[in-house]
Parts: structure tokens; C-alpha cells; sequence
């Protein structure tokens, strides 16, 4: 069974987290001075308004110089804000930069524990073993499959082009007649009719006495 409650990470605040958190605070603070202000001389504004349709002339004077100050004063605080929000975006984006630096100095590290770990000489003597290697599978495929040699290519693409081109030298067929062959002789009696001949021709002769 896992663990129900699980410990929440935390996280390591930086000097530079603190001072951003501070200068937003100040921030915060100048931004509700600078809407209280902005409200008051909205009010006294009016009120000089006021004071003019009263024939108040002297204390709408003195009034409005009151809000010319006040109009420099939020000048001034704007201008602070402005100050502060571009050093908290300095600093976040220094830290953003200290992360890269470090990220690189480890990738720097590792890269030359590797280096240390195989050097040139190695890699050089492993490919030559591999491409040993290589080649002597090669010859043991070749001999294993019977193939040829590059002179039997040779030679038999040369057959090739030989024969497509009708160049090959085929042994010559002689242009002689062969001799007759002697056929038997279908009319030369047997042994035994050369002697039946004789005895019919006496039997002829008595037949016709």
C-alpha cells in the first residue's frame, strides 16, 4: 500500500527571490499611492470648480497650485514604478541566465569526462578494428556464397558484350556432304529360293512333254 500523504517539495528561495519579492511589494505600494492621489485630485478638481462658481477666486487658486504639486508627485511615483518593474525583470531574467550558465557549465563537464574517458587514439583504433572486421566478414560472405572475383566479372560482362554484339567465336560447322549409306538390295533371293528356282524350272519342262 503507498503512502497516503506525500511530503510537499520544497523550494530553496535565492537572496535574488526575496529581493524581487520586495521590489514588487514596493510596487504594489507606489500603485495605491498613485490611485489614492489620482482620486483626491479628481476631488479637489472639482472642488476648485466649485469654489470659482462661488466667486472663491483666492482659494481656488491656491487650490489648484495644492494639485499642480500633487500632478508632479504622481509624475514622480510613476516614474518609480516604472524603475521598479524593470529591475525585477532584470534580476528574473539574471536568473534566468545563471540557470543557462550553469546548465551549460554541466553539459561542459560531462562532455569532457567523456573526452577523458575515450581519446582520439581510441576512436581511431576502433574504427580501424571495425572496419577489419568489416572486410574480413566480407571475404567469409564471398567465400560462403562462391562469388566471383572481380577478373570473372570481368570476363563475363566482356562474354556478354561478346555475344550482344555477335563477335563470339562459335567453332565452324563443316560445309561438307556426308557419304551415302548403302541401302540393302530388296531383290537378292535367300539361300533357300536360289534352289527352289532350278527345280521349278525342271518341273516346267516335264509338263510340257
Amino acid at each position: 500500500m503507498g503512502n497516503i500523504f506525500t511530503r510537499k517539495r520544497r523550494t530553496r528561495i535565492t537572496e535574488q527571490d526575496r529581493a524581487v519579492l520586495q521590489l514588487k511589494q514596493q510596487r504594489d505600494k507606489l500603485k495605491q499611492y498613485q490611485k489614492r492621489i489620482t482620486l483626491q485630485l479628481e476631488k479637489e478638481r472639482n472642488l476648485a470648480k466649485q469654489l470659482l462658481k462661488d466667486g472663491k477666486k483666492e482659494k481656488a487658486l491656491l487650490l489648484l497650485k495644492k494639485k499642480r504639486y500633487q500632478d508632479q508627485l504622481l509624475d514622480k511615483t510613476e516614474n518609480q514604478i516604472s524603475n521598479l518593474e524593470r529591475m525585477c525583470q532584470d534580476i528574473e531574467f539574471a536568473q534566468i541566465e545563471m540557470k543557462v550558465v550553469e546548465g551549460l557549465k554541466v553539459g561542459n563537464d560531462c562532455l569532457k569526462s567523456l573526452h577523458e574517458a575515450m581519446s582520439i587514439e581510441d576512436v581511431e583504433r576502433i574504427m580501424d578494428e571495425t572496419q577489419e572486421g568489416i572486410e574480413y566478414q566480407r571475404e567469409i560472405d564471398e567465400m560462403l556464397a562462391g562469388s566471383l572475383t572481380q577478373e570473372d566479372e570481368d570476363a563475363v560482362l566482356a562474354e556478354l558484350e561478346a555475344i550482344t554484339q555477335g563477335e563470339l567465336d562459335l567453332p565452324e560447322v563443316p560445309d561438307e556432304s556426308l557419304p551415302d549409306v548403302p541401302e540393302a538390295a530388296d531383290d537378292e533371293p535367300e539361300p533357300g529360293q536360289e534352289r527352289e528356282r532350278p527345280r521349278k524350272k525342271q518341273e516346267r519342262g516335264m509338263l510340257a512333254v
